[in-house]
């Protein structure tokens, strides 16, 4: 598909011009600015533009919905017109970080920390959701797993376990290498001292609570000290506050040793001052932490579970929007590591449903064609887990439909955290959520799927009709 340069030119004069981007990049949907002044962005000349699929502003960057393949045209295209230069995602995330308050700045590094490793921890769950089909008592045959009926299976299910929790068994070493890497230090230093804080020589973060009831929590003697030698299986605090330690000492040294030491020297120096940190202040102090956080989530769960479903179920699409989702990836490995499941992240799921069901009601009320075709293929998008297109590009342009979804997916909430629905581990979201979910707990989840794909649909659509406007993509009603 051939790109219309006035199309782009358009583009350009929306977002005040050549002079007005400091950066600008793309990804696999959507154009990303970094922009002097986002006030002077002309918003209506971009909804009617017909390379435009959508538009909103998230952490200092003001995204472009373009569209996968087309979006690469457009760009080069873009920077033959302004005459700049190519700039990756990391230059426009620098740009845009300086416009940041400290609140988003260090949601903004929580995230760039966490979605490097999603990829691992997503498998993880897909596999972990395949574990739990085969060895789910009832899903097949009546009160017998499937490798009970079929023993063959028996071997296959564990070779799966083991591939699905190798990435929570060395979680640590993952983060330590992906937050090494955002703070500007070694990544393999960030891998080593995660992986030296899960060595097989501590006592297993898992087993801590029953050596603690049994007083056989082994210590280590420290010139009277006395340090408990446990390691921190699955944990997010310890190796978060002691990579950033790492990364900061190493800097350092680096600044100050003489270049024909520094191989010698600094990472030495680094892992050996690091380490006792760790072991001696940040691992005790961010485990006690790590537990009280978790002690809150539970308690809420277990004791006001509805209140706390339709709170964080109307909310999540909100915390989306300001990009303070990121930071419960956090929360949900923290529950994962210490309870084995997390009841946030099958909110997060039915949330997804419910901003596609959303969207795709639009279609059936719009009688503008782009924004039909935009409302269907966000829709399919959402429900596979991708909610912006259908968020940003048809939901909050009309305000109802977002409104609805947050409704669905508050009473989707309901519904699941009444029933006390869980999930083994953070997966793919929409539709396919259903496979990290324990399979005694399905009926509920269906449940909740199902209340998340009606309520918002039925909403939109009853509200659209009662407009008396054409619904097209230029509303924003």
């Amino acid at each position: 598909m051939a790109v219309n340069q006035q199309s782009v030119a358009k583009i350009l004069e929306a977002v005040g011009g050549k002079d007005n981007i400091a950066a600008v990049t793309h990804c696999v949907t959507r154009l990303r600015f970094a922009l002097q002044d986002e006030s002077v962005i002309n918003q209506k000349s971009l909804e009617i533009n017909e390379l435009v699929k959508g538009s909103f502003s998230s952490n200092g960057q003001f995204q472009v919905i373009i569209g996968p393949g087309i979006v690469e045209k457009v760009y080069a295209e873009l920077l033959h017109q302004t005459g700049g230069e190519r700039a990756s995602k990391e230059d426009i995330k620098n740009v845009a970080a300086q416009k940041m308050n400290p609140l988003q700045r260090a949601i903004k590094t929580l995230a760039d920390i966490f979605i490097p490793i999603l990829p691992a921890i997503v498998t993880a769950g897909l596999l972990m959701g395949l574990h739990n089909i085969l060895t789910g008592k009832g899903i097949f045959f009546a009160d017998q797993s499937l490798i009970e009926v079929y023993n063959q299976w028996q071997g296959f299910a564990e070779i799966i376990n083991l591939i699905a929790n190798t990435s929570f068994v060395f979680l640590p070493g993952l983060i330590g290498w992906s937050a090494v890497k955002k703070i500007g230090g070694s990544q393999l230093l960030g891998i080593v001292l995660g992986l030296m804080l899960i060595h097989p020589d501590l006592l297993n973060a898992w087993s801590y609570g029953d050596a603690v009831a049994n007083g056989t929590v082994p210590h280590w003697n420290l010139f009277g000290l006395q340090i408990e030698k446990i390691g921190y299986q699955g944990q997010v605090l310890p190796v978060l506050i002691a990579a950033f330690c790492l990364a900061k000492i190493e800097i350092f040294l680096n600044k100050r040793v003489p270049d024909s030491f520094k191989l010698l020297l600094v990472a030495p120096i680094t892992l050996l001052l690091t380490g006792f940190l760790s072991f001696i202040v940040i691992g005790p102090l961010t485990f006690a932490i790590g537990n009280l956080i978790t002690s809150a989530f539970v308690s809420i769960f277990e004791h006001a579970a509805v209140v706390g479903g339709l709170i964080y179920g109307s909310l999540y699409p909100l915390l989306v929007v300001t990009g303070m989702h990121h930071a419960f990836l956090a929360v949900d490995l923290q529950l994962i590591a210490s309870t084995g499941s997390t009841f946030l992240w099958p909110i997060l799921a039915l949330s997804n449903i419910a901003q596609g069901s959303a969207a795709l009601a639009v279609m059936f009320i719009s009688r503008d064609e782009k924004l039909k075709g935009m409302s269907i293929t966000s829709a399919v998008s959402a429900y596979l887990g991708i909610t912006e297109p259908a968020m940003f590009g048809v939901n909050l342009r009309l305000r109802y439909p977002f409104i609805a979804a947050m409704i669905g997916s508050a009473t989707g909430a309901v519904c699941i955290t009444a029933f006390k629905v869980q999930a083994a581990s953070i997966g793919v979201g929409g539709l396919p959520g259903f496979l990290s979910i324990f399979p005694k707990q399905w009926g509920p989840f269906f449940i909740g799927m199902i209340l998340a794909l009606v309520v918002p649909f039925i909403i939109t659509y009853l509200i659209g009709k009662t407009r008396k406007q054409t619904i097209t993509g230029n509303n924003r009603e």
